[in-house]
């Protein structure tokens, strides 16, 4: 119970804080923590907005550097304005890292890893030049948005869809292995009917054609040139159409069954009940709510519901 109370925030707003980090005592650490950490506190919503519009501007920065008539006349501005942005990444890794109780966990937490793959290829830069173009890594610290203005739907919705994927797992590699055998199979056939002369020039190779073939991107890198070989070809290509919808039906199945068994699961999971037998005669099949038997009509009682 103190350890609960000692956790307990001195506000009156909600924390959504993970709880695994540890809140700080009351200090200068409990404040920092607040205002980092705690969303639903005016303090850290302004924060967290303020980080969000700081990683926005920052990402804008690289994809502007990268353009090479901008970073001829405006190389200078954007390779201190990274630096800038680098520094105040830094300075707030240390801080969440200062105002926690388990720093080694936060360090070792999804967010904790993503701030800091997002400062590291500024200093990666210093021994290996280019390397900065990696930090359109902070992308992936948006995810806050989720907390800032509490998207739980979208997180619960994702939850979902996530389930669907790991429970239709099985069904899309027997899928999956049956699409490897038909680009194998098919694969090897072009290099006999084709040949190296028209661009089939190993298995391998031709497995790569049979599998822009067969999703229907069409590269038009290797084409082929025998009569045969455009026949194979069109056949791929119709059955890269039916493919494609193999997948997308497997998971809408399972979101489907996983949506009606939210609704009416209680209701499925009632198990019904089994047919009685008689106990004087030895006679079955009589319905659940029967009192009688049908054939010698002796009382039915509970004990005779065979299980």
């Amino acid at each position: 119970m103190k350890a609960a109370n000692r956790q307990a925030p001195d506000h009156p707003y909600v924390s959504q804080v993970p709880t695994s980090y540890g809140k700080p005592p009351p200090g200068w650490r409990r404040h920092l923590y607040d205002i980092i950490f705690e969303a639903d506190t005016p303090a850290g919503r302004r924060f967290d907005i303020a980080l969000v519009c700081a990683i926005m501007l920052s990402i804008l920065v690289v994809v502007l550097d990268s353009v090479p008539r901008i970073h001829r006349e405006y190389g200078s501005v954007t390779h201190v304005l990274e630096w800038g942005f680098t520094l105040l990444f830094t300075f707030e890794y240390a801080a969440r890292l200062a105002c926690v109780q388990r720093p080694w966990r936060y360090a070792t937490g999804f967010f904790g890893v993503i701030d800091l793959l997002s400062v590291l290829p500024t200093y990666f830069s210093l021994l290996v030049p280019g390397s900065e173009v990696l930090l359109d890594i902070r992308i992936l610290r948006l995810l806050r948005v989720f907390r800032i203005f509490k998207l739980t739907l979208y997180i619960e919705e994702y939850t979902r869809l996530g389930e669907a994927l790991a429970a239709s797992r099985r069904k899309i590699m027997v899928f999956l292995s049956v699409v490897l055998m038909a680009v194998l199979i098919l694969g090897t056939v072009m290099y006999v009917v084709e040949g190296p002369e028209n661009g089939y020039t190993s298995i391998p190779v031709s497995m790569y054609w049979a599998v822009v073939t067969m999703t229907t991107v069409g590269y038009g890198d290797i084409t082929p040139h025998t009569h045969l070989g455009k026949a194979i070809a069109s056949f791929m290509m119709l059955l890269g159409w039916g493919i494609l919808a193999v997948p997308t039906g497997i998971v809408t199945a399972e979101l489907s069954a996983r949506r009606f068994d939210r609704r009416h699961g209680p209701a499925r999971a009632a198990p019904l009940p089994l047919p009685r037998t008689c106990a004087s005669c030895g006679s079955g099949g009589h319905e659940a709510l029967a009192r009688f038997c049908k054939d010698c009509g002796a009382p039915l009682s509970g004990q005779d519901v065979r299980t």
